[in-house]
């Protein structure tokens, strides 16, 4: 009979495949040359591979996909360790103080609060985390690394907080209106730096409308690319069928191919 899983001993196995990986004499030769800028971009890329397959539904490889993000935070642990800055077992501790911290109705004498009052309160928290960081200001500790989408959409709702936001989605509209006008007012000139600063708050503003629907703009986005695609791909194959060569036909062409995917859908 097969034995359970140790979640404490496959830990540790991962902890030290690590070290192993890393070790000066007799490691990998890439990876002991990594460094924290080398590898933050794989662990970029493995969050997005975790939210891909929540996002496809697909369970059995999403064991796999936690496991490349979880080796990510291991890679960074190790790597500070090497450098005398902290180990695994601190950044375990930072979340598990973090987490009983921030839940006082879960973990302390705090009365439970429904979810829109927990919001609000670990809201609190976390502004008292930066205040004692020294970040101040209401913007501060929004990360500079995330996707711009998302970031638009924290720092317009941090904004929000202090009473700085549109009253509604149709305001939000009408400020997409005039942001439009802008854009084609600068499109005779095509000046890269001024099409820049206006195609950035055309965005700016489509990312607040995404919240002001609750709604998150990334995922707006993702859907709208998905969608591209699949239609796309349809459209390519339809050609295909009927012995057409995508290159060789007329945009007319592709667009009526195009409308009968969208209708066949």
């Amino acid at each position: 009979m097969e034995q359970p899983l140790s979640a404490e001993a496959e830990l540790r196995r991962l902890l030290d495949i690590m070290a192993a990986l890393r070790d000066p004499a007799t490691g990998c030769p890439w990876d002991k040359v990594q460094d924290f800028a080398s590898i933050a971009p794989y662990t970029i890329e493995e969050a997005y591979e975790v939210a891909d397959a929540i996002a496809r539904r697909d369970f059995d490889s999403l064991p796999d996909e936690l496991g490349d993000l979880l080796f990510q935070v291991v890679y960074h642990a190790r790597m500070a360790e090497e450098a005398g800055y902290f180990g695994f077992a601190t950044v375990a501790k930072a979340i598990s103080d973090k987490m009983i911290r921030r839940h006082p109705h879960v973990f302390g004498e705090t009365a439970m609060r429904d979810a829109a009052a927990q919001t609000a309160a670990w809201e609190a928290g976390k502004a008292a985390e930066r205040a004692a960081r020294l970040e101040t200001g209401t913007l501060a500790g929004v990360p500079v690394g995330l996707p711009a989408l998302t970031r638009a959409a924290k720092l317009t709702s941090r904004a929000a907080r202090a009473g700085f936001d549109w009253p509604d989605a149709a305001a939000v509209l009408d400020k997409l209106d005039e942001e439009i006008g802008e854009l084609k007012a600068e499109l005779p000139g095509a000046d890269p730096a001024r099409l820049t600063d206006e195609v950035g708050d055309l965005l700016f503003v489509l990312a607040n409308l995404a919240r002001k629907l609750n709604l998150d703009p990334e995922a707006c986005l993702r859907h709208a690319n998905e969608k591209f695609s699949r239609r796309f791909n349809a459209m390519e194959t339809m050609l295909a069928a009927d012995g057409r060569d995508l290159k060789g036909e007329t945009l007319d062409a592709m667009e009526a191919a195009w409308q009968a995917v969208k209708r066949a859908e």
